[in-house]
């Protein structure tokens, strides 16, 4: 349940998610990159449990879940140049670690695989994530608007 507030400004906005209501084992996303949207096509085929949910960080659900800067939240969070991801006990992961935990996440093979990057020192992991993540657009291109879901996946989406 969240609340609305009003700013100096006069706009509404909606508050902050409170830690009991924030939602959990959750992929926050770039909703406009093509590599992200893969991503996510890749996660969503490959959790058969069904366990995962998907965000788009420009979306109401990672505004207020993990780029609210009252809540704390760090830069990295608020900006939609990394992917973000929410365990079930609602702690924050990013970059190749947020990566990793999705992998574990999976399970089989891709929890092996998981466990063999999560050998890799993290500052190593993150130089390759961030030369990625640098170069996504121009190899993978970006999208006008954010992903729809299909209705199969509709389930799966926050907004």
């Amino acid at each position: 349940m969240s609340s609305a507030t009003t700013s100096f400004d006069g706009s509404e906005h909606a508050a902050a998610i409170s830690e009991a209501d924030r939602p959990t084992n959750v992929l926050f996303f770039d909703g406009v990159c093509g590599l992200c949207n893969r991503s996510v096509d890749f996660v969503l085929s490959r959790d058969r449990r069904g366990a995962i949910r998907v965000a788009p960080l420009q979306g109401e659900t990672a505004r207020r879940a993990v780029r609210d800067e009252g809540r704390g939240a760090s830069s990295e969070t608020r900006s939609f140049d990394t992917v973000v991801w929410l365990d079930s006990s609602g702690r924050e992961f990013v970059r190749s670690a947020a990566a990793v935990r999705v992998l574990w996440q999976l399970g089989g093979i891709w929890w092996l695989i998981g466990w063999l990057l999560w050998l890799i020192p993290r500052p190593l992991r993150d130089v390759g994530y961030r030369i990625v993540a640098a170069n996504r657009y121009r190899w993978f291109g970006r999208k006008e608007t954010c992903r729809l879901p299909s209705p199969a996946e509709r389930e799966r989406f926050l907004p």
